[in-house]
């Protein structure tokens, strides 16, 4: 029941609430992002949504204009290079993610699920498989979310999101939400690079 209706019925009451409630803080990042580096405000991907099928996921623009489209950011070479100073803010506070709301509310992603792999992410979309964590809407945040986010390598940040498939439910819904206010607040898990980026780190620092 949960998992079929209410589920999703929350997710459209509450994002439609949270776009009224946050127009005003949607229009004052969008002055800024403009301000700071002139383009467009929304940044948009092709992402793998609920039983692989493709949507585009959208978000405050945090890199220059002139950064290479659809390359995830550990991809990219001196991913810094191209973060402007309004995107460090943003993606440190995750504030970038709001935009996600709209996504939400049309149907194309949850609240609470795991977090939508880029279109060319084969192998983070060949590890959810077997965990069936391809077969949920995905989420603007979830169990991996919480539990290591960007420093996780790929293997076991579909180990996690397994996890969350099992457990699906309101109570965990509701852990995986208020544990990623706390993870905001103390800014866990960030790490510019990406996936399994602080793995990296550290085995530079041990050579």
């Amino acid at each position: 029941m949960y998992s079929n209706f209410l589920k999703r019925a929350i997710d459209i009451v509450l994002s439609f609430l949270g776009l009224i409630i946050l127009s005003p803080v949607f229009l004052i990042l969008a002055l800024l992002i403009v301000i700071d580096d002139p383009g467009h405000v929304f940044f948009s991907q092709k992402r793998v949504g609920k039983n692989k099928t493709f949507f585009k996921l959208h978000k405050f623009r945090s890199m220059k204009m002139s950064t290479p489209h659809d390359t995830p950011t550990h991809l990219l070479e001196n991913p810094e290079q191209y973060i402007t100073r309004m995107g460090k803010f943003l993606r440190k506070s995750s504030l970038d993610e709001l935009p996600q709301i709209w996504d939400i509310f049309v149907g194309n992603m949850s609240i609470i699920g795991p977090r939508p792999a880029l279109w060319n992410q084969d192998d983070l979309v060949a590890e959810r498989d077997k965990y069936g964590a391809n077969d949920v809407r995905p989420g603007l945040t979830g169990w991996a979310q919480i539990n290591g986010r960007d420093e996780l390598e790929i293997p076991v940040k579909a180990k996690l999101d397994g996890e969350y498939v099992e457990k699906i439910s309101f109570g965990f819904d509701c852990k995986c939400f208020f544990g990623t206010i706390f993870s905001v607040l103390k800014h866990d898990g960030v790490v510019e690079g990406g996936t399994g980026e602080l793995h990296k780190q550290e085995e530079k620092v041990s050579k």
